[in-house]
């Protein structure tokens, strides 16, 4: 898997994509002309990942985040040299399995808690081999 996260790393850091960005915001009612808004060319990599060498996507299987709009299939861009806090959504690793979570500080425990009702909270313990991989700063979804 280590492998596996190296090469995406590669292509995140060697690949480029400007798309036309627009100036103004988009109202979602009234219709307005957008060609005289016309800003510059927008760098995904560059908007989405703030460190390459660091960063890595991985898409979500589950519901287990949906609550925080995090759905099965959406892509996450995960940082692992941003220091997770609490509150930080977290990409860990808990029994050896990959997990989105927020991670949560309380009374001196740590917790790894979903964002949807149908799930419990993981408590963090030496004994499970917990490992947080990496703090999730964006989500991509494909509407089609």
């Amino acid at each position: 898997m280590r492998e596996n996260l190296d090469q995406v790393t590669r292509l995140i850091r060697r690949t480029t994509l400007k798309t036309p960005l627009l100036l103004c915001r988009l109202p979602a009612g009234f219709p307005s002309p957008a060609d005289d808004f016309l800003e510059k060319c927008l760098d995904l990599n560059e908007y989405l990942v703030r460190n390459p060498p660091a960063t890595f996507l991985v898409r979500v299987s589950g519901q287990s985040m949906k609550d925080a709009g995090i759905f099965d299939g959406d892509m996450l861009v995960v940082d692992k040299s941003l220091e997770p806090v609490s509150g930080s959504v977290v990409v860990a690793i808990v029994h050896g399995e990959l997990t989105v979570k927020t991670l949560r500080l309380r009374s001196g425990k740590a917790y790894l808690e979903p964002a949807n009702s149908a799930y419990k909270d993981i408590e963090v313990t030496t004994e499970m081999g917990c490992e947080v991989w990496g703090v999730v700063n964006s989500v991509i979804r494909k509407l089609v």
